[in-house]
Parts: structure tokens; sequence; C-alpha cells
């Protein structure tokens, strides 16, 4: 890969009024701060824009691609500077984790999906560059998290926008600084815009053995009236949930987990297929992030469907441990992921759902 243009950024180039940082061919990236005082980055191709926030979290705040806007609906309409996940929730995107991750249980002592959501980024960069998919605007950036006796990584998020495309590259790269080991959990929390009508395609059987609903809600969540006999259902008959009918409420939430399964290149694929045709896709590789997490909320306050690929579950960091599921990163170790995100054109979709008919029609023969 060369590298063209690297462009080191820093908070005071981030004022009120939007300006224009770098431009190049349809690449453009412009940077303003929220009324709330996050900094923000436009970043812009052929097919659309995504809104990232290079030091919190480094986020994907909003991204709207082909005139149709993704990112999941919620109660902000914009971030804001704060620690706490659910005073600040809404992101398209958010890496979660590092050293724990989901919903705390009684025994935790974690913040709800960890230290990475919106941690204070001290370094970010924008990067023009070129590999083997094409010339590329990315944002990346480094959060070193240190605490005495106890932890010492660095959390390295790099995002790729592409030259006339609307599927971009997220990765991450966990190094522990430590002399000793640490735990990791990651999880990349992809909160898309359901739809009527939308139909679910993931690359595995869609049947109680590979597809499991979580029966337990966070104490933070109020349940509503015949939630758990809905969710005892679905556990049952997890196909129920594959057609987002417009009476099908999710309230407060359904949490599967999935064991998706890769195809010949190492990818898992999930699509939320819209009645136009195009189409919503989160590409992982099972063998970095072994576990699928499917979110699904659809209140009349917030709507969002969840493509969260993980190396855990989201029950805690006990629960987790217990069922074998958090690992162990050693001295100077290196941890890297990579997923591909973004939305697919019918005809794009009617090939991704011929390789997913693959996958499912050999796994339910064997």
């Amino acid at each position: 890969m060369t590298t063209l243009t690297t462009l080191h950024l820093n908070a005071g180039q981030f004022l009120e009024s939007e300006t224009l940082l770098l431009e190049r061919g349809e690449f453009s990236a412009r940077v303003f701060r929220y009324a709330s005082g996050v900094c923000a980055v436009r970043l812009k191709n052929a097919r659309g824009e995504l809104i990232a926030l290079p030091f919190q979290g480094q986020q994907i705040w909003d991204a709207t691609f082909d005139g149709r806007r993704l990112t999941m609906q919620s109660m902000f309409d914009q971030p804001y500077p704060t620690r706490d996940f659910l005073a600040t929730y809404g992101g398209f995107l958010l890496h979660c984790g590092a050293t724990a991750m989901g919903a705390p249980g009684p025994d935790d002592q974690h913040p709800l999906h960890g230290e990475l959501p919106n941690a204070p980024y001290q370094s970010a960069y924008l990067v023009l560059g070129e590999d083997d998919r094409g010339e590329y605007l990315g944002l990346g950036g480094t959060y070193r998290h240190t605490v005495a006796f106890n932890t010492n990584y660095t959390a390295q998020p790099l995002l790729k926008l592409y030259a006339g495309s609307a599927l971009l590259t997220v990765s991450m790269t966990v190094t522990n600084l430590k002399q000793s080991a640490m735990p990791l959990m990651y999880l990349a929390h992809i909160n898309f815009l359901p739809v009527d009508h939308g139909r679910l395609l993931y690359s595995t059987p869609c049947d109680a053995a590979h597809v499991r609903v979580r029966a337990e809600v966070p104490d933070f969540m109020p349940v509503a009236l015949g939630y758990r006999e809905f969710v005892q259902e679905l556990s049952q008959h997890p196909e129920k949930h594959l057609v987002l009918r417009p009476g099908l409420v999710f309230d407060p939430e359904v949490v599967f987990l999935i064991d998706y399964l890769a195809d010949a290149r190492g990818w898992a694929h999930a699509l939320q297929v819209h009645p136009e045709g195009y189409a919503d896709v989160v590409r992982h590789r099972p063998d970095q992030l072994p576990v699928g997490v499917r979110w699904i909320c659809r209140t009349v306050d917030q709507q969002a469907l969840g493509f969260e690929p993980a190396t855990a579950g989201v029950s805690g960091y006990t629960a987790e441990k217990r069922q074998g599921r958090v690992r162990t990163l050693g001295a100077g170790e290196i941890f890297h992921c990579e997923i591909e995100v973004g939305t697919l054109t019918a005809a794009e979709v009617e090939q991704e759902a011929a390789l997913i008919r693959l996958l499912v029609d050999a796994a339910e023969r064997s």
C-alpha cells in the first residue's frame, strides 16, 4: 500500500462554522464543531458522506449514501461530550471494549460497553491512500488507556472511504503495552435504520441451533407488556424476526447471538434488504470476531437494527468469562479485526444473496 498524504488533526482546527480541510478528486474532508462542543469531520466521496468524531471514540456518528441516511433513529440530534454511553447514544458505528463490553452484570464494575465508545483520543489523522481496493480517504487515531496496576493498551481504529464506493472498511488494532496479560473484549456496534418490510439475510441457517435469543434484559431497561412471551416465541422460532413487519415491535430490544458461516475467502455476510431492492450490509471475519450479535429496537422514540460482530456476547465481563468467551492478550500481543459496512445496489444484492444461499444450503445438507 502506498500512502499519499497524512494530515494530523488537532482540536484547534475545529470551529463552529464548517471548514474545508482537504480535497482531492471526488474526496473532501470538512471539519466543524457541534453546538455541544464535540469535534466532527465530514468525509465525502461521489456516493455519499460520513460524519465521524475523531476525538470521541472515533465513532461514525452518521452515514448517508446514494441519497439515503443509513443511521438509526435516536433521541439525540448531536453527540455530547461525555463518557456515559447512554447520554450520547445514536451513532452509526461505535467501537466497544476493550477490557470489557456488554451490559455489566451484578458482579461487574465496568461501564456499559466498556471504555472505548466515547474514549478521548490523544491523536487523530486523515489519510489519503491507495490499497488493492483502490484510492481511499481515511480517518485514524490512537487512544491509550492506562490504569496503574491494571491496564495499559492502545486502540487504533482506521476507517477507509473508497472512491466511487458505498462500502467502507473499518478496522481496529489493540496492542497490549503491559509486560503481563490483559483481558480483551471487542464489539463493533453498527446501527442501521430498520425499515418496514425489510428482509434480513445472513450466512447461517436461521434455526434455534444457530440463532439464539438472549433472554435477560439489562436493569436500566423497562420491559413492555408481553415482551417475555415474545422473546420465548423467538427463541423457538427465530425465523419470525426475518421480516420487519410494521406491527412487529421490539420494545425495548431483542438480542440474538448468531453463529455465522464464512465463505471461501473467510467472510460472513449480513443484509437488510429494503423493499426497493437495495440493502444495508455488514461483512466480517469469524476467525477474528467469532460471535455475531443482532440487536433490534423498534419503539416510538428509537429505531435501530444492529449488526454487531464481536469477540464475545453482550452479557458483561463476568458472564462472558464464565462462558469462556473473554480473550487474553499476552505481553505485547496485538489484536486486529476488520469489517466492511455500507450499502449495496439491487444488482449487488442479488450476488450477495446468491452467495448466502449457497452457504446456508451447504450447511443444511451437512
